[in-house]
């Protein structure tokens, strides 16, 4: 069974989440982990950010959930650094639909997943909290949160928890909220350094203390299809991204 399984969720979009899954997963592929990463957003960022022609796929993790393909056909290794991929594309959004008629319909990617030897995988959720992100906290040992260092920040993060809150009750007793990660920080601005604080004072220890820069060669690396350390391993996104893999794995042993 996998050791930790990373729901990396927020339902606003633009935090950062698919950025973080990507790069998370290379920094610990890299130290020699065995990664999955899971594409459980319709937009497909993440398969397409790793360098996978969604278009393209002859399965994906919709035809997965629903048995109509096997997962070991449908998962691809990607990068150097052999990161293990369930891809996505928009036919993702039709399994919000055809869940509705489905018994049991919030364990279909725990069932999916509990039997996979992994060291992490972390799952790329939707900006929504529909029936995939159900799915994907149903599934989930952990949560990790980016929050964008930007005005409205803890709008909506409050609601968050609360979801995470009742699914823990009702589904998943043993979710635990890893911490929070704060992207897009401008040092240079009084802005980012005021909501850092205000997150800080929400949530204490649970706060990351890495901080993701907004940086150029972070946000340009997905559209080659490449995670930040291809693109521009001395960029502050990059060593952001390594030092969080690093905290992360920290928080968990």
């Amino acid at each position: 069974m996998a050791k930790h399984i990373i729901a990396i969720l927020n339902q606003k979009g633009g935090v950062g989440k698919t950025t973080t899954a990507i790069n998370l997963a290379s920094y610990l592929a890299k130290a020699g982990r065995r990664v999955l990463v899971v594409d459980a957003d319709p937009q497909g960022n993440t398969t397409s950010g790793l360098g996978l022609d969604k278009q393209a796929l002859e399965s994906t993790l919709y035809d997965v959930l629903f048995g109509r393909a096997e997962l070991i056909i449908t998962t691809q290794t990607v990068t150097k650094d052999r990161i293990v991929l369930l891809p996505a594309n928009a036919q993702l959004a039709g399994a919000e639909v055809e869940m509705v008629q489905t018994p049991q319909r919030e364990f279909l990617l725990r069932r999916l997943l509990q039997d996979l030897d992994y060291d992490y995988i972390l799952i790329d959720c939707p900006p929504a909290l529909g029936l995939l992100t159900v799915n994907a906290l149903t599934a989930a040992t952990d949560v990790l949160i980016p929050v964008q260092a930007e005005y409205y920040a803890l709008e909506g993060i409050s609601q968050l928890l609360s979801v995470i809150q009742q699914l823990k009750q009702a589904l998943n007793p043993d979710l635990n909220i890893l911490g929070v990660v704060i992207t897009l920080y401008d040092k240079r601005t009084s802005l980012s350094e005021q909501v850092k604080r205000e997150l800080q004072q929400h949530f204490g220890d649970k706060i990351f203390k890495t901080l993701i820069p907004r940086n150029v060669r972070l946000a340009e690396a997905p559209s080659f299809g490449r995670t930040i350390d291809e693109h521009d391993r001395w960029s502050k996104g990059a060593r952001a991204y390594k030092a969080l893999a690093k905290e992360l794995e920290s928080r968990l042993h």
